[in-house]
Formats: C-alpha cells, structure tokens, sequence
C-alpha cells in the first residue's frame, strides 16, 4: 500500500513537471503578447466606454494611454477595466508635458514622469493588489471540483466553494506603491457522492479582512479572518460519525509575492491562531508556494497553461506538509474580463476540512474555478 502511496505521488509530480515544461516559449512571446494585449485593451475601451485611443502602446505587459484620449471618462473606472486584462502588468495614464499640449502618441512611453498611477484609487477600483492563490485549498472564490479519495474515511466526493476578494478602498503611497483595504468571504462544501442523497458531510463560513499592498512586482497581504466548522446534518444521522468538535477561530496571517513578468510567482507567509475552539490548538502556521503560467501558446489562442504548488505547515499536526498542486489551463475573456480555470488537483496532508483537520487524506481531482 505504501509502495502504491508513493507511486501516485511520483506520478502526480511527473504530470506537473510535464506542464511546467510547456513554460519556455518561443523569444518572440513577448512581442506577441503586447500586441495581443494592446489589441484586447483597445477592444475593452470600445465596447465599455465608446473610446478609440490612439495612443495606447504596450511594453512588457506596461499598458500607456494618453489622458487626452480618454475624452472625460471616469479615469478609475478605466483603470479598473485595463487592469484587469490578463497580462497587464501596470497601466499607466499620461499628463499633457505642459502649456505646449500633449506630447505625441510616439513620445508616450518614455514620458514616466506624467503618469497618474498604475492602478485604480478610491471607492472600488477593482481588482485587487494581492493576486488569489491558485492551489490554496481555503481561498475565497467560486468552484466546484470532483476528488477521489486514495486516502482517507471517504471515497467520491464533491467539494464546492463560494466566495470571492473585494476592494473597498484604494490609496497611492508615493508615486510606485499602492495600499487597499477588503473584503473576503467564503463558504467551503463537502458532499459525499456515495451516499443516497448526497450527504453534506462538512461545511466551512470563512470572513476576512485584508490589507493589501504593491509596490512594483512585489506585493503583500496582512489580513485578520475568522472561520468556523460545521457537520451536515445528515452526516450526524449516520451510524458512525466522528465526536464533534466546535471548531472555531481567529487568524491573523502576513504573505508576501513577487511576480516575474506574467510567468512566474513566489510566495510565503505565515499566521497566528487566536480565540480558537478548542483552547488547545497550537497557533503557529507557515505557508509557501509557486505559480506558473506559460507564454505559450500566446494570448491569442485564449488560453494558456497554468501550474501551481502551495505548502502549508501547521504546529498542531507537528509541522507535517500539507501540499496542494494544481495544474491545467486558464481562459481569458470569459464574461468579458474573468479568468476560468480548468484544473487537475492532486493533495496529500492534513485535510483542509474543519472538522477533520486531524486526519490524513489524499486525493485526485477534476475542478472548475471562476476569479473575479
């Protein structure tokens, strides 16, 4: 059985290697990808706000528009819009150089210095300054995914999420950094497929608030959320059914990222349980991970590969890891600016499901994931 553990694992590893592979593209990717970008940008600003910019460029996913081209738009809403076609790395929006008038469109780009900001400010931009990790199995967004159990009480089972991140407000600090303040809240589901009527077996209420931060490619979130445990009740009809635990708590948790161009991303964090029910779990957690995205086959085909890794350790189950991989493809466009992800999962550790965080638990999924 063992052998048999270590074998899945091998070839769950073998798979994600297969399609980090596919992250090395050709050396005009780049090229490609601005004009993409340039043209899906131009094509948002038609169709969302009657523009036809003339001076919109693209350079290493560094969108610029001249202001005058923005013709009495609302600036943030069309900062929001811009940020967040995948693959815009900043957008900028430039000032007239002064009583002269505006620079031409070709003087644009080098003309830094007139730029508003990079991202939205005030009441709702949009978007958010800390992207959504993709393989952490507690993040807020809506998805549905199909898991095998290879280890553990359970077999087929379905696992459904609800939930999303919100801005409330954004701020400048300076003229390269950005500071926001959020909203997350998510709902996390399991139901077990083997049952006759598809017993809810475990459902998690999670609420936060984060702080958010940029500067550049680098980003953070300092964020305090709570989130609590409960049994379907048709899982506590059943014969044989773990003790219940009232499993609740506060977490205050700091993750840093830094991003390379639209390929690569590193993160690492750690938080700290307070208030928790029962008084007895230990507090301290460390998480880190990797996330891919490849150039190929360019933005043009609509989708490209994805791959990602998140590793968490947690005192309570004596710092053992808890590794979450993910790896498929990622649509653009869908619902004009939202991304879709169609993705294999593979887990082994701790379960992520409240009431069963003691037990160990691997399995092999299929899932649909929406980020707004």
């Amino acid at each position: 059985m063992e052998r048999l553990l270590i074998s899945r694992s091998v070839l769950a590893a073998v798979a994600l290697a297969t399609l980090v592979a596919a992250f090395t593209g050709p050396a005009g990717a780049a090229t490609a990808e601005d004009a993409f970008i340039a043209g899906y940008a131009a094509a948002v600003l038609e169709r969302e706000f009657g523009l036809t910019p003339r001076s919109l460029t693209v350079r290493d996913g560094v969108l610029t528009i001249h202001v005058d081209d923005l013709a009495g738009a609302d600036r943030a809403r069309v900062q929001a819009a811009l940020t967040r076609v995948r693959g815009v790395a900043r957008v900028e929006i430039l000032e007239p150089a002064g009583p002269a008038g505006p620079p031409p469109p070709a003087a644009a780009e080098p003309q830094r210095r007139g730029a508003l900001q990079d991202w939205a400010v005030g009441l709702l931009p949009g978007g958010t300054l800390f992207r959504p990790l993709i393989a952490d199995p507690r993040w807020p967004h809506f998805a549905a995914s199909n898991q095998y159990y290879l280890r553990g009480d359970l077999d087929n089972v379905a696992a459904v999420s609800f939930g999303e991140s919100f801005t409330l407000f954004r701020g400048s600090l300076g003229a390269r950094a950005w500071w926001e303040v959020g909203i997350q809240a998510g709902v996390f589901s399991v139901f077990d497929l083997e049952s006759d009527s598809f017993d809810l077996v475990n459902a998690d209420y999670f609420v936060g608030i984060p702080l958010g931060w940029r500067w550049e490619n680098w980003s953070a979130m300092l964020r305090v959320y709570h989130q609590s445990s409960h049994l379907g009740d048709e899982f506590l009809l059943r014969r044989t059914r773990p003790n219940r635990i009232n499993l609740s708590y506060e977490v205050v948790d700091l993750k840093g990222s830094w991003e390379w161009r639209d390929v690569l991303r590193l993160y690492a964090g750690g938080g700290y349980l307070f208030d928790q029910e029962p008084e007895s779990l230990d507090p301290w957690s460390v998480q880190y991970g990797i996330e891919l995205t490849s150039p190929w086959p360019g933005r043009q085909a609509g989708w490209r590969p994805i791959a990602a890794a998140d590793i968490q350790h947690r005192e309570e189950n004596r710092w053992s890891s808890d590794v979450s991989i993910r790896a498929g493809i990622e649509i653009d466009g869908v619902l004009v600016t939202r991304r879709m992800q169609i993705l294999l999962e593979y887990f082994l550790g701790r379960s992520p499901n409240g009431q069963f965080y003691t037990e160990k638990i691997e399995y092999l999924g299929l899932g649909v994931h929406f980020h707004f």
